[in-house]
């Protein structure tokens, strides 16, 4: 049996952002934003999903800025890490959930692991950029030390997926990032995930070597 189908991935990715840029409401973003947005699209194969997101005003600059300057890429889960496309970075994404410090944290405090791997975060998040996609308590987490004062990252991109604190923490981060005086790119509702949020930060990494569509 014989199937007719695409097989260069070049003409696969430009057939499909061709779709994206048709079917997707766009023209409230910036160039850089729409870069960011047709990823998400792409990652959930769902284009009314763009109406969900959201940018604050100097987001997409930030957050180029950072990964231009080789800034660190922290991840809630190992997922998110293993989707940033490494071609296009010096430093490996850091991901601190498996660490025994996470795990004896976390069993000495009763809470998740992601919330105690934060601890870990603490030398490296300033001027980083933080890429959840997995956990809101970590979302959570990060925004209540920031709060308290701890060193602000270059951009939160916060996509926490699922029904348990999902909804709330991205809500809470964009409820609260002005205040808090940092840039983030959130997708608001129970969408999200580590695709979505990983493409997120490869969008920028994108945009950064002018792979623009």
């Amino acid at each position: 049996m014989a199937f007719e189908y695409e097989t260069d991935p070049q003409a696969i990715e430009t057939e499909s952002f061709r779709q994206i840029r048709t079917l997707t409401e766009l023209s409230a973003f910036t160039r850089a934003e729409q870069q960011v947005a047709m990823r998400v699209v792409h990652s959930v194969g769902i284009p009314a999903v763009a109406e969900q997101i959201r940018f604050s005003p100097n987001a997409c600059e930030a957050g180029c800025a950072a990964l231009e300057g080789d800034a660190e890429i922290l991840c809630d889960v190992e997922m998110v890490k293993q989707g940033i496309t490494k071609r296009m970075i010096v430093r490996p994404p850091l991901c601190f959930l498996n660490s025994d410090e996470a795990i004896r944290l976390a069993r000495k405090r009763g809470e998740t692991r992601s919330m105690a791997a934060l601890d870990c975060w603490l030398p490296c998040l300033e001027g980083s950029i933080v890429v959840i996609g997995n956990a809101p308590t970590a979302l959570f987490r990060l925004l209540e030390m920031i709060e308290s004062g701890a060193p602000k990252p270059a951009l939160v991109i916060g996509m926490p997926v699922g029904f348990v604190g999902a909804a709330e923490s991205k809500q809470a981060l964009w409820d609260h990032h002005q205040r808090l005086g940092i840039e983030c790119i959130t997708l608001l509702g129970r969408e999200g995930g580590s695709a979505v949020s990983s493409a997120s930060c490869n969008a920028l990494l994108r945009v950064n070597r002018g792979e623009i569509y």
